[in-house]
């Protein structure tokens, strides 16, 4: 509103400098752009991020199985999961090292009826041989993780539009605080020549000062 106004009053001000109307028309367009251009890169942004992450979370849930499982016995330190894959045993150590999360070795069934055996961390404390729980594995056994959940996968693609939308706000106030700061920059020149001129006879009888 202050921009608005802003430009309003610089409309026919006598004391009007071009720079002046300017300067009010760069605030202006800099407030349409973060009110209006910024919120709707953002929700342009967030529309893509979540049509890609829903994309994923239907593939994943699409490939990946929750399998039953039984507890063989704990596993030792440092043990290693035979039938996961790189990513998996990544992250089996890097479970193993969270607190309150046991190793054990279990056996499962993929779904395309082959067996399995791994290390996997225990889904209660204290793990008891021959309990069952459930894994998630890929179609051929393999240790992975659980599938995105499209709940989670709206969270992330609303944060993803509201820091498109923020960047797009900062962008466009950091160009108007260099637009401003060269014309001020060009002011203070203007007025350098003028008091350079003007300075010498500033003051003395019949020098029009």
């Amino acid at each position: 509103m202050r921009t608005a106004l802003g430009v309003w009053r610089w409309r026919r001000n006598p004391l009007r400098r071009p720079t002046d109307l300017f300067e009010a028309w760069v605030a202006f367009a800099a407030l349409v752009c973060v009110l209006v251009v910024a919120p709707a890169i953002g929700w342009v942004a967030g529309l893509r991020v979540d049509g890609t992450l829903q994309q994923a979370a239907h593939q994943q849930r699409q490939e990946r199985h929750l399998v039953p499982a039984v507890v063989l016995r704990p596993a030792p330190e440092s043990a290693a999961a035979p039938g996961a894959s790189a990513s998996a045993s990544a992250d089996a150590s890097a479970q193993r090292t969270a607190p309150h999360r046991t190793q054990i070795v279990a056996a499962w069934t993929a779904p395309d009826g082959s067996s399995h055996q791994g290390t996997v961390p225990a889904a209660e404390e204290p793990p008891r041989p021959g309990e069952r729980f459930r894994i998630w594995t890929d179609a051929r056994g393999r240790l992975v993780g659980q599938p995105l959940d499209p709940s989670a996968a709206v969270f992330h693609a609303g944060m993803a539009g509201l820091a498109a939308a923020i960047c797009v706000a900062a962008l466009v106030e950091t160009v108007r605080r260099l637009v401003v700061r060269r014309l001020m920059h060009r002011r203070y020149i203007r007025l350098d020549r003028a008091w350079a001129a003007a300075g010498p006879d500033w003051g003395r009888a019949g020098a029009g000062s």
